[in-house]
């Protein structure tokens, strides 16, 4: 029967995606990221050496305690935590095999656009959080939303964008990491999945349940650490595959605008998918524009709301422009330059043996071997996903309590977390394609209503980031 379901379900929701991707979600992403770029001067460009000093100048794993909220920091790694999850490794790889390298492109392209968006976006976050009475931060997209929307309208819309990521990171989202981790352990050890669903939602419910400050002590150990070793780890494979790095290069700018000689097909339908590729999965990569990170920004102690900007940008950079990049230079140089399986043929090429969850792991073991490729990519992946899961149940909490949790926000929370604990491990045992296919369509609905807030709001956020320069001269 569930199988019925899911054969009903698939092409359905694929028509939908397929329709707003294609149609609503480029324009729209480039449209907001290219309306902010201008709008405040290209503060991707001027700011991010400030943003890197905020970074990288007070980095810590061992924050210090704060009343409430995070320190900034911490805010970022959670942030971090959930925009590096499947979305690098399986997500990037779905890209390439759907669109071909020239998807890498315009996921660069989108990123560029996107760190203006989230600066946007964690700005009007800091600006319009509030402090309950018992010392909870509470922020995010549905605060601005009625911000920027008095009366009925901002309430349907701060209510539509609510229940949209409750569903999409909440629980659709974590099904798609919890589904990945458990095919990649599959893949590297032989775990079947259920095992694998048990020991995440065992894990996660400690979490779940210890509140924002053991949320925040988690991440700000977990994200620098796994991304140092994915890094390594890819940062060996291109070495060894050096002589094929100009090859590489060469075909993400090629095929960018000649997909159609590595996916096939006319040029039209071609450029349309590896263009619609490149936004959808950068989308989910780097989630600028969103709405779900400014939940953690919110969050951060900082002095004023630019300098939270400032630091969310690097949270892109870092996101798509390090370790998303790395892993595609790691799948194209070794599956297809000269000699790999995917050479010259790219999609054509790609069976049930390789796909979008196990792509990077036979990259890896091009160079690592089969069997310690597949193992690396599990052990990085399962941190990537798992770190993604506590940060998205936390963006899903805010929201769940802003609908049901006004008058018990206790109990609320813990209905919500149990059911996103049966998500986790339901996640474990359904079919891959359509849990990626439901997590893009609630993703694309999250879009709709954080947009028309952000372009409503352009008068704060150019605001903040003029008020920046005015003290810096």
């Amino acid at each position: 029967m569930f199988q019925a379901i899911e054969n009903a379900l698939y092409p359905i929701v694929c028509d939908i995606n397929s329709y707003v991707s294609n149609y609503v979600l480029v324009f729209l992403l480039v449209a907001v990221g290219l309306w902010f770029s201008i709008r405040t001067r290209f503060v991707q460009v001027r700011c991010f050496g400030e943003g890197m000093k905020k970074v990288f100048g007070n980095i810590s794993l061992r924050g210090k305690k704060q009343e409430s909220g995070m320190t900034s920091f911490q805010a970022l790694a959670t942030a971090i935590a959930a925009q590096v999850g499947t979305g690098n490794i399986v997500g990037a790889s779905g890209a390439i095999l759907t669109g071909g390298p020239g998807a890498i492109f315009w996921m660069w392209v989108i990123a560029f656009f996107g760190m203006a968006t989230i600066y946007a976006e964690a700005t009007l976050a800091q600006k319009t959080r509030i402090v309950d009475a018992d010392g909870n931060v509470k922020g995010g997209p549905v605060y601005y939303i009625t911000t920027a929307f008095k009366g009925g309208f901002g309430k349907f819309l701060a209510g539509f964008f609510a229940v949209a990521i409750v569903l999409a990171l909440g629980f659709m989202g974590c099904m798609v990491q919890s589904n990945s981790i458990g095919e990649a352990f599959n893949t590297a050890f032989g775990i079947p999945t259920w095992i694998v669903g048990v020991v995440l939602v065992a894990i996660c419910a400690v979490i779940f349940l210890g509140g924002v400050q053991r949320l925040a002590s988690v991440t700000e150990k977990i994200v620098p650490i796994m991304a140092c070793i994915f890094l390594l780890g890819g940062l060996i494979v291109l070495i060894a595959r050096i002589q094929y790095l100009p090859a590489t290069f060469g075909m993400i700018f090629q095929y960018a605008f000649q997909p159609q000689a590595i996916i096939g097909g006319g040029f039209g339908a071609a450029i349309k998918a590896a263009i619609s590729q490149g936004a959808k999965r950068g989308l989910f990569s780097n989630e600028a524009g969103m709405g779900s990170t400014p939940h953690a920004h919110a969050q951060a102690n900082v002095e004023k709301p630019h300098d939270q900007g400032d630091v969310a940008m690097v949270g892109v950079f870092i996101d798509t422009f390090v370790v998303l990049t790395l892993n595609a230079l790691v799948i194209i140089s070794t599956l297809y330059t000269e000699g790999g399986p995917l050479a010259e043929c790219g999609a054509a090429a790609a069976s049930t043996v390789i796909t979008k969850t196990n792509l990077a792991q036979t990259a890896f073991g091009v160079v690592f071997g089969e069997q310690f490729g597949a193992i690396f990519v599990a052990i990085c992946l399962f941190f990537f996903a798992f770190s993604t899961v506590l940060s998205w149940n936390l963006f899903g909490k805010i929201n769940a309590n802003y609908l049901f949790g006004k008058k018990n926000p206790k109990r609320c929370t813990i209905i919500y977390s149990v059911i996103a604990l049966v998500f986790v491990f339901v996640g474990t045992m359904v079919s891959n394609n359509l849990v990626w296919e439901l997590t893009d369509m609630f993703n694309y609905l999250m879009v709709l209503p954080n947009a028309i807030a952000l372009f409503a709001l352009t008068g704060i956020v150019v605001k903040c980031a003029k008020n920046k320069e005015k003290l810096s001269k």
